[in-house]
């Protein structure tokens, strides 16, 4: 386990190099950020309570959304096009060499790359949204560390999903536009335009029980005191269960992948 320790420490240290982008990237987040609230206190001006949110809520919705975009890779930024890439080039057979298993090493990877997102880009633009407007924040460290278990399992589930798509540029010689089409799922079905508990009917059960929903709206709801208890339980076990789910499914990728590598390379 040192060896992915290492590997996080490192990607880590790689994303924190590129200061001026990260501070370029915290500034971008916090102006969307002022956008997106505006709109939501419209919004939420004509329907006080939507979605079983106050304004509150809703605005501390949005500043935490500006946060954990880049944590959660909801638009990239991530490995993926990196793998894609190798898996172009042929690259990735001198990964599969390494005396490292290739999904852990890309997952520590992206946990070391999460955890400088969500400090470098995440931080600013939260505390200049608590510091302009009236945001439900807790004031105990229990809801924190709550929240804290929740992003963690949604970036879980946000590496699984990407590098499950990821990997089918084994069959398909390119998946970036497969990867462009779920970082465009990511965006609606996770929340991050509304949250999910305003989405109507049917479609809003869809949305809630699809794997994005680990990447925001569960975070929030957490944070905002909304899953307590027993529901706080059955938001982890959502969020682990696709986690599982979806390494799983990455993994028998995975060991199909590497078969046809050594098929075609004789």
């Amino acid at each position: 386990m040192r060896l992915y320790a290492v590997v996080a420490a490192g990607w880590f240290r790689r994303y924190a190099t590129y200061r001026v982008a990260t501070a370029a990237g915290a500034f971008t987040n916090t102006v969307f950020g002022f956008i997106m609230a505006y709109t939501y206190v419209a919004l939420w001006d004509e329907r006080p309570h939507l979605g079983g949110y106050d304004v509150s809520d809703a605005l501390t919705y949005v500043w935490l959304g500006q946060s954990l975009l880049m944590a959660c890779a909801m638009m990239g930024g991530g490995f993926e096009d990196e793998l894609i890439e190798r898996i172009r080039t042929g690259d990735i057979a001198v990964d599969l060499y390494r005396p490292a298993d290739l999904q852990l090493w890309w997952l520590a990877g992206d946990l070391g790359r999460a955890a400088f997102q969500l400090l470098g880009r995440g931080v600013v633009p939260m505390a200049i949204g608590a510091l302009a407007f009236d945001l439900a924040l807790p004031g105990s460290p229990l809801p924190w560390l709550a929240f804290a278990v929740a992003v963690v399992l949604g970036v879980l589930v946000s590496f699984a999903i990407r590098y499950v798509v990821a990997l089918l540029a084994f069959w398909l010689m390119d998946g970036v536009g497969v990867m462009q089409l779920i970082r465009l799922m990511g965006l609606f079905f996770s929340g991050m335009i509304l949250p999910l508990n305003i989405f109507p009917g049917a479609l809003g059960e869809v949305a809630r029980a699809l794997p994005w929903s680990s990447l925001l709206q569960i975070p929030a709801d957490v944070l905002l005191g909304k899953r307590t208890g027993w529901d706080l339980v059955g938001a982890y076990a959502f969020q682990a269960g696709w986690a599982v789910a979806l390494l799983g499914a990455g993994r028998v990728l995975q060991t199909l992948a590497t078969r046809r590598v050594v098929v075609q390379g004789g």
